[in-house]
């Protein structure tokens, strides 16, 4: 009798739980679903530069602070590798996919992948060039061509006496990225609008700083006098003042030096007059991208750009920011 009684009993719990299972994301709502806590599959681009690490730092902590559970993914630079970590996340069933995009192009399929299976994706730091906006839910990051006019602008003003022509090498980044295309579209915009201005040799340097001083070695032999370095990113420009500096030249004296990011070492070179601008690029996005997983997860809706508050640095600027910065 007590064996039957127990059967019954453990019968009714068994049925129980799958009820409950059935009942879990039955209705097409979020993929993970649950009482558990959000899941974010995130792909980083790598870990090229001091601001890549900065950034991954920033959502790694963010996520721990905010109870989410992270699955990370370095692609080391390779767009195959963030398509297969895409499609991992999607096997996954995570909440949330957001992703730092190698390159603009080539994301149309995995993209409608993730949307099939009801998962939200969020781009951070670098945008897709998709026509198809409902691929996406928003858009966390810089103004790239901003950046770029910013630094014309800087180079513009130094310059505005100068009589003859302002010989100007560019070290672009990643090509195919999202602010390398877009910083050089931005600045080309602002010193196209005075002929003087000649940009004598455009090179990627990958963003890296062993890249930046082998491509800057090579311009300083063949391009003969140079006025300006134009650096997409820092660690590039501190590259190229090992190159200068390498060729008997100053940095920040006899190759003036503009660079985006705004990382220590490059305010440091500020301060110490071997760079002379430093445009801002903020990769302190954590914060910013848990919130707005937590939204997009919720249904709830967002903007479909969000733009990070950034500034700019001369040398009075680097000095006093150093004290406190964080990266």
């Amino acid at each position: 009798m007590k064996r039957r009684m127990w059967a019954a009993w453990s019968a009714a719990i068994v049925g129980l739980s799958v009820l409950a299972g059935c009942g879990g994301g039955g209705d097409g709502t979020q993929a993970g679903g649950g009482d558990g806590p959000l899941t974010i599959g995130f792909s980083q681009v790598g870990a090229e530069s001091g601001w890549r690490t900065a950034n991954t730092q920033s959502i790694q902590e963010a996520a721990a602070a905010a109870g989410v559970d992270l699955k990370f993914s370095d692609a080391q630079q390779k767009q195959e590798n963030q398509i297969k970590a895409i499609r991992s996340f999607i096997q996954q069933r995570v909440d949330v996919i957001a992703f730092s995009p190698v390159v603009e192009s080539g994301w149309e399929t995995v993209l409608k992948e993730a949307k099939t299976a009801n998962i939200p994706v969020i781009l951070t730091d670098r945008a897709v060039d998709s026509p198809d906006t409902t691929l996406y839910k928003t858009f966390l990051g810089s103004d790239f061509v901003a950046e770029g006019r910013k630094s014309g602008e800087w180079l513009t003003k130094e310059f505005g006496a100068a009589t003859g022509p302002v010989r100007i090498v560019e070290l672009q980044g990643t090509t195919g990225s999202a602010p390398a295309n877009d910083r050089k579209a931005g600045f080309a915009e602002v010193i196209g609008k005075d002929p003087k201005f000649q940009v004598v040799a455009s090179q990627t340097g990958e963003f890296t700083r062993s890249k930046g001083k082998e491509v800057m070695e090579a311009f300083l032999k063949s391009q003969g006098k140079i006025d300006v370095l134009y650096a997409h990113n820092d660690d590039m420009a501190l590259g190229a003042i090992e190159a200068i500096e390498g060729a008997g030249l100053k940095p920040g004296t006899d190759v003036k030096i503009v660079s985006v990011d705004g990382v220590r070492d490059a305010l440091q070179a500020l301060a110490d007059g071997k760079i002379n601008f430093v445009v801002e690029c903020n990769p302190l996005l954590g914060t910013q991208l848990m919130d707005l997983a937590k939204k997009v997860a919720a249904g709830e809706a967002v903007p479909p750009r969000v733009e990070t508050q950034e500034t700019v640095f001369d040398q009075a600027a680097a000095k006093a920011a150093l004290p406190e910065r964080k990266y």
